[in-house]
């Protein structure tokens, strides 16, 4: 259904520092976004003075199903559009405890800040059955999330006048960018798909998650606790992120209840390979944690041989598991990352 042009709504927040922001919620008022009253880490403070990022809501429309979306960029951008980095998030936790995460006394955590101080125009959502979006009757699997990410990008091209975006998935995320990069080319500039599998073999997480394959079956919504949160950083291998990460994620997530869709799950243990690397147009990095169980190295190895575009990268990131950009080793990441987005143009004539 196409984008309500009288929507988004649209809520603009100016922000000291994005780092300064709360991206978790109280449980008394979920809804409520304001600045966090905790202190800012030295660091933090010496950044605030030089940058401000700030932070707008805005809703697409899908149906009788409402999708909140958050975008942050530089207050103080000017000049020339900036580059679109668009972020899907997996399967267990919204958008927001995901990329824009706050862990007091600990560091830069927040990928939205990140990026934006490196110049991107940074949006995310949720999809459909997650955090600030409609809970539906459906499972949200990857054929709903990439109808999600069609709204989200009519709406970003009616706020930016851009068609194009770098889009990023993790996980469940990365099954939904991949597919809609294949089924929308024209709309992706630059695709990243990060703990992303293929077809799901030597995987020993989706062999484990395939013993309830019924259970998805037959129900919409799955059980999501907080120690299912926090075991998302200590499944593959403990010691590869700080523990009070995955404390201060389950702290912002779990206002939103304690159950999430099947979609992805289910997808993912009886559906796969559900992107075909043959049909991607799009430049493609493909990071993988040393240690990360959602894949094997050689099952993303094939994936990655039978991609036909050359603008192409495989990186393994050593000492990461599965939350590669919530580790203890996430500037790494991030510098691959950017340095992919960043890549200059050829300047030679390629004729087709």
């Amino acid at each position: 259904m196409p984008i309500d042009t009288h929507h988004p709504s649209r809520r603009k927040l100016i922000l000291g520092t994005a780092s300064a922001f709360a991206a978790g919620l109280t449980a008394a008022s979920p809804s409520l976004l304001g600045a966090s009253t905790m202190p800012l880490a030295p660091n933090e403070n010496a950044r605030a003075s030089k940058e401000q990022i700030g932070g707008e809501e805005y809703r697409a429309i899908k149906g009788d199903v409402d999708l909140y979306m958050f975008r942050k960029r530089k207050v103080a951008a000017g000049g020339a559009p900036l580059p679109i980095l668009f972020l899907a998030h997996g399967s267990s936790v919204s958008s927001r405890p995901t990329f824009d995460l706050r862990v007091p006394g600990r560091g830069e955590y927040s990928m939205m800040d990140v990026f934006a101080r490196y110049g991107f125009d940074v949006w995310t959502m949720d999809f459909e059955g997650y955090g600030r979006s409609s809970r539906t009757t459906g499972n949200s699997d990857v054929a709903s999330g990439v109808q999600d990410l069609q709204e989200a990008a009519a709406v970003i091209a009616k706020e930016t006048g851009q068609q194009r975006f770098h889009l990023y998935g993790e996980s469940g995320g990365a099954l939904r960018a991949g597919s809609f990069a294949v089924q929308f080319p024209d709309r992706v500039d630059r695709l990243v798909l990060a703990a992303f599998t293929w077809t799901g073999q030597g995987s020993p997480t989706l062999e484990k998650r395939g013993e309830a394959v019924e259970f998805y079956k037959t129900h919409n919504r799955r059980a999501r606790g907080r120690e299912m949160i926090l075991s998302i950083f200590t499944r593959d291998k403990p010691g590869t992120s700080d523990p009070a990460v995955g404390q201060a994620m389950a702290d912002a997530e779990m206002p939103f209840g304690d159950t999430v869709p099947t979609g992805t799950y289910l997808d993912m243990t009886t559906k796969l390979p559900l992107v075909d690397p043959t049909k991607l147009e799009a430049p493609t990095l493909i990071a993988r944690g040393e240690f990360d169980g959602i894949s094997s190295q050689e099952d993303l190895l094939n994936f990655y041989s039978r991609l036909r575009v050359q603008d192409r990268q495989f990186n393994v990131m050593p000492g990461a598991a599965h939350a590669l950009a919530l580790g203890t080793n996430r500037e790494q990441f991030w510098h691959v990352m950017k340095a992919f987005l960043d890549m200059p143009p050829r300047r030679d004539v390629v004729k087709g």
